[in-house]
Formats: structure tokens, sequence, C-alpha cells
């Protein structure tokens, strides 16, 4: 069956588990399930890859609307297929995860798991979307053709914390490909992101390179900014990478 909004999507399936990362899209999710009266129950996957403020993030939204939220940890590095980093590890690392989720919510009666991947994600270029077709993992935001402009716009409308929030992917992917991922050197950079953030700094990533320097990427605004400031930023992320290198060209920003 075919849905047009979300609205019919969650009276046609009145009871349901969200994947609930405390992004943007999730967020707008949870909240529409709410609005439109069904059963839901939040989960929060708690691994390596998350930094601390997503988990936060996630229970406050989850706290506001009223919806009981579990975190389901997951030990990821003991997945020899997702620390190898290779080309298909996003696929091995939501497979591994979502099994996770899906296992947990029926236990506790939830039999449909849903997502927020949204209208403007590229399927061709997420392998971990696959991951979720096999898995029966339904994206009712993709499915009723909304986009991430459109998700943004619902959601500062509902009054959401989260709709101007920058999209942010999850701390494997600043590890180059081939590169092993280890706790420790996700810890350098969440501390590294953290101590950006605290200079002011948004919507910009922190990439571990081949040699294992830091290669700061920002967005055009603050490219000036980031280049006049070159030696704070330097003094701040020194303890935990020895050289700061800056991206000269600019990440686009999230939507």
């Amino acid at each position: 069956m075919v849905f047009t909004t979300l609205e019919a999507f969650f009276k046609a399936h009145p009871k349901a588990a969200v994947a609930f990362s405390g992004g943007v899209d999730s967020a707008f999710l949870l909240w529409a399930a709410r609005q439109y009266g069904a059963d839901v129950h939040a989960y929060y996957v708690s691994t390596a890859f998350q930094p601390a403020f997503e988990h936060e993030d996630a229970k406050r939204l989850a706290e506001e609307l009223g919806v009981p939220m579990t975190v389901v940890h997951t030990q990821i590095l003991a997945n020899a297929q997702v620390v190898t980093n290779g080309p298909d590890r996003c696929y091995h690392c939501k497979r591994a995860l979502f099994h996770q989720l899906c296992q947990h919510a029926r236990a506790d009666g939830y039999a449909l798991l849903l997502d927020g991947t949204n209208a403007s994600d590229d399927a061709g270029d997420r392998p971990g979307m696959r991951a979720l077709r096999e898995l029966g993992v339904r994206s009712p935001l993709r499915e009723c053709g909304l986009t991430k402009a459109e998700v943004r716009a619902r959601s500062k409308e509902a009054g959401l914390f989260t709709w101007e929030k920058p999209a942010y992917a999850c701390l494997a992917t600043r590890i180059p490909t081939g590169m092993s991922i280890t706790a420790d050197l996700l810890e350098r950079v969440e501390q590294a992101e953290t101590a950006l953030h605290g200079l002011g700094f948004y919507d910009f990533r922190v990439r571990v390179t081949q040699e294992g320097l830091a290669r700061l990427q920002v967005t055009e605004p603050q490219m000036a900014r980031a280049f006049a400031e070159r030696q704070a930023i330097e003094q701040a992320l020194k303890p935990a990478f020895p050289a700061v290198l800056l991206d000269l060209t600019a990440r686009k920003a999230s939507e």
C-alpha cells in the first residue's frame, strides 16, 4: 500500500517502534507517531560511534514528547566486519545494529520497526539502506515523499528543538576506508569535535587522515574564521591530534 501522508501511515500502523537517533528525521517521525495516536516506543542504540550529545538530545526529546525510550547498548567494535572498515562497513554496521533493535522491539511486543530515512536520502549511495530492506524496517518519511527540507520546516512548526540541528553522521565516517576503527581513534575524534564546538564552530567534521592527523572541514561561511583562528584550533585539538589540516574545499552546509 502506498501512503501519501504520515497520518495515513500511522492509521494503518497504529503500533510501532522507532529507531531513534535524536536527529532531525527520527525526532520528527517520533513526533508524528505520537501526534497521530500511535502506540509508539523509541529505541536508541548506544555504540562507540555515537557521541554523548546525541544520547542527551534523544533523551530530552523523548521526555518532551512523553514517549518511552529504551537504550540498547551494542558492542559494535566486536564486529570484525565493521572494525576492518571496508567499503561495505556501513552495511554490516547497520545490519548488526538494526537486527538487535528488531529483537528488542519484538520482545516488547512491537512487530514493526521504523527508521527516519527521508526522501532526500539517495538509496543508491547508502549501503545501509540495503540492510534495512533485508530486515523489513520501514521508512515512513521516505515512503510519504518527505524531503529533509520539509522535515525541518514541519519540525519547526511542531516546536521541536531538533528542527535546525545540523545533520550528523556517526563517528565512524571520520575514519578513511581501510583504516581500522579503534575505540581510541573514535574517542579522539569526539574529543576534537567537542573542543571545536566549544570554540563556537558548527556543522563541521574532523576527519582522520591516513597519517593519523586531523583534517578539518567547515562550511564556506566559517572558512575565514577557521583560518583566522587557526592557532586556537590547533591548541584545542592538540590533546587529540599532533597536527590539524584545514580542508580548503568548503563543506556543504547540512540541509
